[in-house]
C-alpha cells in the first residue's frame, strides 16, 4: 500500500495542482442549488407516485434524510481534502487504493451511461415538438455541444450550469408557489382539492411504498457533482461547506415539498402522472394555458444540465484516477487546464450507449442498465465507511481541517450505513431491482479485484 494512504497525505497532492480554478463562487453556489434538482426528479418520480400513491411523500422524506447524512459525510471529507476525485480519493485515503479504484471507475461507468440516457430523454422531448426528426440526430447534436463546452475552459461549464440551474430553481419555485395557492383555494379559476386525493394513502400497501422508496433514492443521484467541481473553484473549502450546510432545506423544499404538492393536486392513479410526468400533469390539471408545455421545456433543461454535469464529472473522476496511478495515462493528459482526452472518451462512451439502445435494446443495453442500477448506493457505502475511518485520523493529525463536521458522529454515520444495508435488502426482495443489485454487485467486485491486483502490482515494483 502506498505510504500516502498510511500517513493521510491527500491524494489530490499527487494529482499535481494542474486543473484550472476557473469556477467562481457564484458558479459553485448555483451548481449546488441546481444540482439537487436533477433529471430524476422531473422524469423518474412519476413511476414512484404510481407505485406508492400519496405515501411517496414519506418515501422521499426517508430517502432525503439518508441523502442529507451522506452529503454531510462527503462534505466533511471534501472540505478537509478538496479533490476532483471526491469520494474516490477519500476512499483511497481511508481504505486503500483498491477502494478508490472500485468507487471511481464504477461511478465513471455510471456517469458515461447517464450521459447517453439523458441525451435520449432530451431528444425524445425535442422530436415530440418536431415530428419526423430522428432522435439519434438530436442526441448527436447535444453531445457535440456539451462535449465542446467541456473541452473549453472550465468556466464555460460553470456558466452553462449557472444558467441551467437558475432556470430550474426558478421554474420549480414558481411551481411550488402556484401549487400552494391552488391547494389553498386562492388561485383564480381553480378549486381547492382539500384532502380528496390523499385519502388512499397506501394504495398498494407496504410493497408500493418500498417501490416508491427505491425510486426516490435513485432520484437523488447527482448531488456529488458539487464536491467534484469544488476542486476547480476559487475557494474549494468555502464552496463545499456552503453547499453542504444548505443541503437540508434544498432537499426538503424541492423534493419533498414538490411531491406533496403533486399528490395533493392530482389523483395518484392518473395516467398522466406517468405519461406526461407529475409536474406537467399537475400544471395541466390546474388549467394554466401553456404551463404544461413550459414545464416540458424545464424538463428538457434539466436533462441537458445533467448531461453537461455528467460529462464534466466523468472526465474529472477519470483524470483523478489516472493521476493517482489507477488508469491509463492517456486519460490524464491536460491541455489548458482541462483533461480533454477524458472529456472526449466520456462523450464517445455516452454516445455508444445511445447506439446500443437502438441496436441491442433487449440484451446488451439492458445488461448495461442493470449493471449501473445500484452504483449510487455502492458509492454511498464507500463514503460512509471512508468517513468513519478518516474522521478519527483528521481529529488526531490535522483537526483544523474539520471545517464541516458530521452530526452526532459516529452514531448517525452508523445509522446511515444501516439505512443503506436496509435498501440493499429491499432491492433483493423486488424482482426488478434484484437483477440490478446482483449486476452492480458483480461489477463492483470485479473492479475491486482489479484495483487490488493493480495495488499489489504497484507495491511490488
Amino acid at each position: 500500500m502506498p505510504s500516502s494512504t498510511k500517513t493521510g497525505t491527500p491524494p489530490q497532492q499527487r494529482e499535481g495542482a494542474s486543473l484550472s480554478h476557473g469556477l467562481k463562487q457564484r458558479h459553485l453556489s448555483m451548481i449546488a442549488l441546481g444540482g439537487v434538482i436533477g433529471a430524476g426528479l422531473f422524469v423518474g418520480s412519476g413511476a414512484g407516485i404510481a407505485a406508492a400513491g400519496p405515501s411517496i411523500v414519506i418515501a422521499y422524506t426517508v430517502s432525503g434524510l439518508l441523502v442529507m447524512l451522506v452529503m454531510r459525510m462527503l462534505g466533511e471529507m471534501s472540505a478537509a481534502y478538496p479533490s476532483s476525485g471526491s469520494f474516490s480519493a477519500h476512499a483511497e485515503r481511508a481504505i486503500g487504493p483498491w477502494a478508490g479504484f472500485a468507487a471511481g471507475w464504477s461511478f465513471w461507468i455510471l456517469l458515461c451511461t447517464a450521459v447517453g440516457l439523458e441525451g435520449i430523454g432530451a431528444a425524445h422531448i425535442v422530436s415530440g415538438w418536431l415530428p419526423g426528426t430522428p432522435e439519434w440526430l438530436w442526441v448527436a447534436l447535444f453531445m457535440v455541444v456539451f462535449c465542446g463546452t467541456n473541452l473549453a475552459a472550465v468556466k464555460n461549464f460553470g456558466e452553462f450550469e449557472f444558467w441551467f440551474a437558475a432556470l430550474k430553481v426558478g421554474a420549480i419555485s414558481l411551481f411550488l408557489v402556484l401549487g400552494v395557492l391552488a391547494i389553498a383555494g386562492v388561485l383564480p379559476g381553480t378549486d381547492a382539492p382539500g384532502a380528496s386525493n390523499l385519502t388512499d394513502f397506501l394504495p398498494h400497501g407496504s410493497n408500493g411504498l418500498i417501490i416508491g422508496l427505491l425510486a426516490s433514492v435513485f432520484a437523488y443521484g447527482g448531488l456529488e457533482t458539487v464536491t467534484i467541481a469544488a476542486a476547480e473553484s476559487e475557494d474549494p473549502v468555502k464552496g463545499v461547506a456552503s453547499a453542504v450546510r444548505t443541503a437540508m432545506w434544498r432537499i426538503a423544499l424541492f423534493y419533498i415539498g414538490s411531491m406533496a404538492v403533486v399528490v395533493t393536486l392530482v389523483p395518484w392513479d392518473s395516467e398522466e402522472v406517468v405519461a406526461k410526468g407529475p409536474y406537467v400533469a399537475a400544471l395541466d390539471h390546474l388549467g394554466i394555458p401553456g404551463a404544461g408545455q413550459l414545464m416540458n421545456v424545464v424538463v428538457l433543461v434539466a436533462l441537458l444540465s445533467a448531461m453537461n454535469a455528467n460529462i464534466y464529472g466523468s472526465s474529472r473522476i477519470a483524470y483523478s484516477l489516472v493521476q493517482r496511478g489507477q488508469g491509463p495515462q492517456a486519460l490524464g493528459r491536460l491541455s489548458g487546464g482541462v483533461p480533454r482526452t477524458a472529456v472526449l472518451v466520456s462523450c464517445v462512451l455516452g454516445f455508444v450507449c445511445v447506439l446500443l439502445s437502438y441496436w441491442r435494446p433487449d440484451d446488451v443495453f439492458k445488461w448495461l442498465l442493470n449493471m449501473i442500477g445500484a452504483v449510487i448506493l455502492v458509492v454511498w457505502i464507500f463514503i460512509a465507511v471512508s468517513q468513519l475511518l478518516l474522521r478519527r485520523r483528521i481529529e488526531r493529525e490535522t483537526p483544523e481541517r474539520l471545517v464541516v463536521r458530521m452530526w452526532a458522529f459516529p452514531y448517525l454515520t452508523w445509522v446511515a450505513l444501516a439505512g443503506m444495508v436496509a435498501i440493499f435488502v429491499l432491492m433483493a426482495r423486488q424482482p426488478d431491482t434484484r437483477v440490478q443489485l446482483y449486476s452492480t454487485g458483480a461489477m463492483t467486485l470485479a473492479l475491486a479485484a482489479a484495483g487490488y491486483a493493480w495495488q499489489r502490482a504497484r507495491a511490488a515494483r
